[in-house]
């Protein structure tokens, strides 16, 4: 005998979950985490604010860049949350008036923790490349990594791994430099 289908999580399941909770609709299923470790958030507010003067606000930087924390991705049936997410305002020339945006990004910063990992990883970065993301960071800030990675033709390039305190100079962001250990909490 077949098993029942599985229903596709809608975004009124979304709506339903704890405040508590991150969701997210991947592949069709509801999946739910925490909310980020201190860890966590201090490898992603770091980044976002070093990203985002010299991008975002333009101080020390060409400007240029939409860079925002925690998006919520309407990305075909997915609904995805980015630790932070970039837009050329080339692309994005103002923000949607949506609590969602519906146009992938150009780059997206994932920060990878036991709970997220895995989904981060095996089913979230695949649909990044479908969806025409040029540009993923992981970043781990138990292992003090960050995986760059640069979409070609819908497959994930790796361009380097950096650790603990090398120098940050990547695409799409090599026109200012950092020191990684910025986003490790000491």
């Amino acid at each position: 005998m077949a098993e029942p289908a599985e229903r596709q999580a809608t975004y009124e399941d979304v709506l339903r979950v704890p405040r508590h909770l991150v969701a997210e609709i991947v592949n069709g299923r509801l999946v739910t985490h925490p909310r980020p470790s201190p860890r966590h958030l201090r490898a992603s507010s770091r980044l976002g604010v070093k990203l985002g003067d010299s991008f975002d606000i333009g101080d020390n930087g060409p400007g240029g860049w939409w860079i925002l924390d925690e998006p919520e991705l309407h990305l075909g049936t997915n609904v995805l949350v980015a630790d932070l997410a970039g837009w050329r305002c080339e692309r994005m020339p103002s923000l949607p008036d949506t609590a969602w945006f519906e146009l992938p990004p150009d780059w997206i910063c994932e920060v990878l923790s036991p709970r997220t990992a895995s989904v981060d990883r095996s089913e979230k970065i695949p649909l990044y490349a479908e969806q025409g993301v040029s540009h993923v960071w992981l970043i781990d800030p138990l292992l003090r990594t960050l995986e760059a990675f640069e979409n070609i033709e819908g497959k994930w390039l790796l361009l380097t791994t950096l650790k603990d305190a090398d120098t940050v100079s990547l695409p799409p962001f090599e026109a200012v430099s950092f020191d990684l250990s910025l986003l490790w909490a000491d």
